[in-house]
């Protein structure tokens, strides 16, 4: 979406309401086959696993008890993780984004739905390619519906027509749309398990960046930020969910996106300034060295020798 449509990030390019769909499906066609030649030339050697990792928040409804409010957080989901998701575990886009961008396409006069559809056979060959989901995972959203009046320029953001709000107790612990919600990370693990009959998981990314750019050595938020999401993942693990990895993002400051070097997720604080690029552990080094070694949280009573 930011790559082909709103032009945020490489490759730049602004699509209108189509460049964003037709660029995923050409990723999960391709990971199909991706995943269809290991499968057939290596795995039997090699014993290897193809997954995909895909990057999804957690939409909660603004009001439980409105079907109009778990509908839209639904449909959030849907239109992040259910895009990729459901046609690799269930052989085709979630029925609401056909619904919604068909709905949206036609009004505008267009003969067919900007969301592309798979052909029967496409389906079969892509149902089932993956042996492990990746999960990057991040912050959570309130979520509302709101409808976007089909005169608009369409887009991904109106096609679905929710309002994503935040709630102003939730820390703000890095840039401004990153909020620390662990509580999200257990729903959207026991969504997938649902949804997609509990795959295999891994969690790729999960972490916190800086809210300022000079050096904060000190970083009790990220600290808390892990507690919290990996806690959360432990509560999952006791509802069954089939979490076997997790992986902190990320070991060093580096180049995130658009952002550049501005935005720092390590555990390393890197002085990109010095032509060395010398690394400075902050103190969330060594509070997650103390989770790896103990193999979750050490006991508090426990007294180090």
């Amino acid at each position: 979406e930011k790559g082909y449509e709103t032009g945020e990030h490489a490759p730049g390019l602004k699509l209108g309401g189509c460049g964003a769909y037709k660029a995923a499906h050409h990723i999960i066609k391709t990971h199909a086959k991706v995943w269809h030649s290991y499968n057939n030339m290596w795995r039997s050697e090699q014993q290897g696993m193809v997954g995909i990792s895909l990057t999804s928040g957690w939409g909660e409804p603004v009001d439980p008890h409105s079907q109009t409010d778990r509908d839209a957080a639904e449909r959030y989901i849907h239109f992040h993780l259910g895009w990729f998701a459901n046609p690799i575990y269930r052989g085709d886009y979630p029925e609401v984004m056909k619904n919604y961008v068909g709905r949206k396409s036609a009004q505008q006069g267009l003969g067919t739905s900007r969301l592309p559809t798979f052909s029967a056979q496409e389906k079969t060959y892509i149902k089932g390619t993956s042996d492990f989901l990746g999960i990057g995972h991040f912050t959570t959203r309130y979520v509302t519906q709101k409808s976007f009046p089909f005169l608009q320029v369409s887009s991904y953001h109106s096609d679905r027509d929710i309002a994503e709000l935040v709630d102003p107790k939730w820390a703000a612990a890095g840039p401004s749309w990153l909020y620390s919600v662990p509580w999200g990370f257990r729903r959207l693990l026991n969504f997938i398990k649902t949804q997609y009959g509990n795959p295999l998981i891994y969690v790729t990314e999960n972490g916190v960046s800086e809210k300022v750019q000079r050096a904060q050595l000190c970083d009790a938020w990220r600290i808390e930020y892990l507690k919290g999401y990996i806690n959360e993942i432990l509560k999952a693990l006791n509802d069954g969910v089939n979490v076997k990895g997790y992986t902190a993002w990320s070991l060093l400051d580096k180049f995130e996106w658009n952002k550049g070097f501005s935005e720092r997720f390590g555990f390393y604080h890197i002085d990109f300034k010095n032509k060395n690029k010398p690394r400075y552990p902050k103190a969330s080094v060594d509070y997650y060295k103390n989770i790896i070694s103990a193999n979750g949280f050490p006991n508090p009573r426990e007294v180090m020798s």
